[in-house]
């Protein structure tokens, strides 16, 4: 064979570079209980279809121009399919100088602008440092902070959907890579996040802390919900990826697409008769309520662990991809504080991008009140829920099934066209609760009463028997979309269908990045 001896060198080549760090980094990588990135792209992809891009880039040592060693560059990258969506990932050699590439070390193609121009989907498995002060001896100087890179993510966002996995620590740019997605990950035990580690603290704040008291998933899931979800294991976040991009599109220039589902759309389940309590102060499991009425175990949340106030997620009706959100009365008793209201909004966001109508199921007693929520900006907060709901593009469609109060009721579907309204006969609403507002309203005419006990009970008995959601169908019939329909319960799933499958021929004239830019 004429070019044997190249062939040769080639696979010599590709061989060292499957051996990253060495067996010193590859151990020490198992021994912290993490994947190596090539065991990680392989055990995401489906079997056989990734093709890596620049398996060559590294540094290499030669004696009298033979090659002697080579170290690869701390990045993976390629073309995979993930459940046959094609997609491109990109994952973080931890094994190679704790993942950062410096300069002189060779170079990858830009993820980025690869996406972009191919229009695929983007997987970061992030598992790297950031920015080091080699780089300055390295260059015999330092350099401005800049990189012509975060603008192309930034825009990335509202081309195609974007995945961030935590594998590992992760500080300065991949921690901000981290967020710039739509729905990130990241590994109990074994991940953390933050925006500079340890000895940048100490250095800056002057104490000492641990990388896990720093950015594990105790605060970056559960306190600051800086990460969406929390895996127990690398497979199992791999599992999470799968199943968020199974309901994207590759890119916004396509909708989402339907599968078959042998869940009828016109089931009527008869626990919908009795779920919502007739005494107000009893609660309920609102995710039964979501089995109930959704494909079969198509619900995917997201979020689960931050801002419980209101769940949020993915699903799917007659095997349509959709949004979906529901007030969770048991905690604090589903009243939208900050976190909620935050969590919502991505979901807005979301969905306006990748063409997806939004479903919500409402039992909103309205922002939280207090102390605390008002020194954490409630109500800047519920201004911004108000501003992002009016710019909604998608279609909505809402099941009002218990309250819906205040401003924080109204988030609950869109204030223009290319949306429906329903209501349980358990429903009520208005712009107050009655049993708080009389205490204002009436408060003279209560205090100079006999009784003022017995006047009070008396203002909201009347009150309350005008608060019969019969009464509003009555005054909206001849509203069109601004009235109200009220709905045998069970006939919830069949309305919320049809609704879909007529929001597709809107979705298709959506196409294309959407008019608000996405925000993560």
């Amino acid at each position: 064979m004429v070019w044997q001896k190249e062939i040769d060198e080639l696979n010599i080549r590709l061989e060292m570079a499957s051996k990253m760090g060495g067996e010193v980094g590859v151990s020490r990588q198992h021994e912290n209980g993490k994947l190596t990135v090539r065991e990680r792209v392989y055990a995401l992809a489906d079997p056989g279809s990734f093709k890596e891009l620049s398996a060559l880039a590294g540094s290499a040592t030669y004696e009298n121009n033979e090659l002697v060693d080579f170290l690869p560059y701390p990045r993976v990258i390629g073309t995979s399919k993930i459940n046959g969506l094609r997609v491109l990932l990109d994952g973080g050699d931890f094994t190679v100088r704790g993942g950062a590439g410096e300069r002189g070390h060779g170079s990858k193609p830009s993820a980025l602008k690869y996406a972009t121009q191919w229009r695929l989907p983007l997987v970061r498995l992030l598992d790297a440092v950031g920015g080091s002060v080699r780089t300055f001896e390295q260059l015999g100087r330092t350099y401005l902070p800049d990189s012509p890179g975060t603008s192309l993510a930034v825009d990335l966002l509202n081309q195609v959907p974007v995945v961030s996995a935590v594998m590992g620590s992760v500080a300065g740019l991949p921690a901000i890579e981290a967020c710039l997605c739509h729905f990130n990950v990241m590994v109990k035990d074994t991940s953390q996040v933050f925006a500079g580690g340890p000895p940048v603290v100490k250095a800056a704040l002057g104490y000492n802390i641990t990388k896990e008291e720093l950015g594990d998933h105790r605060s970056q899931v559960f306190t600051a919900g800086v990460i969406d979800n929390l895996a127990d294991s690398e497979e199992e976040a791999f599992e999470m990826i799968r199943k968020f991009l199974s309901f994207m599109p590759s890119n916004v220039w396509k909708k989402p697409e339907r599968i078959e589902t042998d869940d009828d759309p016109d089931r009527r389940d008869e626990g919908l008769l009795s779920i919502i309590p007739r005494n107000p102060r009893r609660s309920y499991d609102p995710r039964k309520i979501l089995e109930h009425v959704l494909d079969r175990d198509s619900f995917f949340e997201i979020a689960p662990h931050h801002g419980r106030a209101r769940i949020t997620g993915l699903a799917r009706a007659n095997g349509y991809p959709i949004g979906v959100m529901i007030n969770n009365p048991n905690h604090l008793g589903g009243s939208t504080d900050g976190a909620a209201g935050e969590k919502a909004m991505r979901l807005w966001s979301l969905c306006d991008t990748f063409h997806l109508p939004v479903v919500s199921f409402v039992d909103e007693p309205g922002f939280m009140v207090g102390m605390d929520a008002q020194n954490a900006g409630i109500v800047r907060a519920g201004a911004r829920m108000v501003a992002a709901q009016c710019r909604s593009q998608s279609p909505w469609i809402s099941f009002y099934m218990k309250q819906a109060y205040g401003v924080a009721g109204q988030t609950h579907h869109r204030p223009t066209g290319m949306y429906h309204r329903y209501a349980w006969p358990s429903g009520k609403w208005g712009s107050m609760h009655i049993e708080g507002g009389v205490s204002a309203a009436y408060r003279r005419d209560i205090a100079t009463s006999d009784d003022p006990e017995a006047r009070r009970q008396e203002i909201e008995a009347r009150l309350n028997a005008m608060a019969s959601p019969f009464r509003t169908a009555e005054a909206t019939g001849g509203e069109g979309l601004h009235g109200i329909d009220i709905i045998d319960p069970r006939n919830t799933r069949s309305l919320l269908c049809d609704f879909v499958d007529m929001a597709q021929d809107m979705l298709d004239t959506q196409l294309g990045p959407p008019i608000y830019p996405y925000v993560p």
